[in-house]
């Protein structure tokens, strides 16, 4: 079987149909599920059929839930946390990253999911894992300044890309499948082309990092990132207007650009005083954009339209948010949260009464 065959015809019990054109209404967002793990969870991703959903723990395991039944299942084989989590295409596999240096694939739908390889990819915390659009490639970041690009069937490395001078915290492909970007520690975006490791522009969100006097530190960093599906819009989440790196005082931020041009089109912020940093963003096919904050406010789910800096809905949320991801079907969303639990939010309207 190809590793990016499409998966069994049950997963159509956990993805209903696109919902028969149910269209999202984020002002009726509610938690609909709570799915529990004893140690703080740091990032989530649906696979590609939306029947379960995997979570990185600072217990160094990746948890699996079947989202029909909540069936947990554990996959060990990490020595340390794990934040880098991707899913293949034809929804079989799954690809994470530790902080322990190691890429790993994972037959992911099996009963007893076991790594099907193992690579030292880093030197150091690996930092996020993106699969291309095709299925084909694997690009990973580090704490060792560099992006790698592997093959996903057995996760060798092709090239190495150097060119930021500082940790690279997040990585990702464009829809087209012919860029991929990186954005590091200290805000620098970079553009490259994945065909030969050469770098075509940088992007400017260095609104997302602050030198502290004080402690002779940088904080902050593109501590998230993805395209609009339909490849016109690149955001970047982070903090911004920190006041005390050591405490991680500042606020919640998206830096959305404009792709063609490279320009900056408008920064994502909340309406409210909110302490904290912007760990998952993720787009929404019908135009919005949706982010996820935590710190020392709390945690919070916030919407945006691009046009607008503010946005146009919040949800307050039980725990301190640090991932999100948008479940296939287009109404659920899954938010990793610092108490252990991933909780799924479903923006379908509410049913009558």
């Amino acid at each position: 079987m190809s590793m990016f065959t499409a998966q069994s015809d049950d997963a159509s019990a956990a993805t209903p149909a696109s919902n028969a054109g149910i269209a999202p209404d984020p002002a009726q967002t509610r938690q609909v599920k709570e799915l529990k793990h004893g140690s703080p969870l740091i990032g989530c991703r649906f696979d590609a059929t939306g029947r379960f959903v995997f979570a990185g723990s600072q217990d160094n395991t990746i948890q699996r839930w079947e989202l029909v039944g909540d069936q947990k299942v554990g996959l060990t084989g990490h020595g340390s946390w794990v934040r880098g989590i991707a899913a293949a295409p034809g929804g079989e596999f799954m690809f994470t990253g530790g902080y322990d240096g190691q890429v790993k694939g994972w037959q992911s739908v099996s009963a007893s999911p076991a790594a099907i390889w193992s690579q030292d990819a880093h030197n150091g915390w690996v930092r996020s894992v993106a699969v291309s659009p095709d299925g084909k490639w694997l690009a990973t970041t580090g704490n060792d300044t560099r992006v790698c690009l592997s093959t996903a069937v057995d996760g060798k490395l092709c090239r190495e890309i150097s060119g930021h001078t500082c940790h690279v915290y997040n990585a990702t492909f464009h829809p087209s499948g012919q860029h991929l970007v990186s954005g590091d520690h200290k805000g620098i975006v970079k553009h490259w082309d994945p065909a030969t490791g050469s770098l075509i522009r940088e992007l400017d969100a260095r609104v997302l990092c602050k030198y502290d006097e004080t402690f002779k530190a940088d904080c902050g960093g593109v501590r998230s990132m993805t395209f609009s599906q339909d490849g016109r819009f690149l955001a970047c989440a982070g903090i911004t207007d920190v006041t005390n790196a050591f405490a991680g005082i500042g606020r919640p931020v998206i830096v959305l650009f404009d792709w063609l041009t490279g320009a900056r089109r408008q920064l994502l912020r909340p309406k409210e005083d909110f302490n904290g940093v912007m760990w998952g963003v993720a787009f929404h096919p019908n135009g919005f954009i949706m982010g996820v904050g935590g710190g020392g406010s709390g945690g919070a789910l916030w919407f945006w339209r691009p046009e607008q800096a503010l946005p146009f809905f919040m949800l307050k949320l039980p725990n301190q948010a640090r991932d999100l991801d948008l479940h296939p079907d287009g109404l659920r969303l899954a938010v990793a949260h610092f108490d252990g639990a991933v909780r799924i939010y479903d923006m379908s309207p509410k049913p009558a009464a």
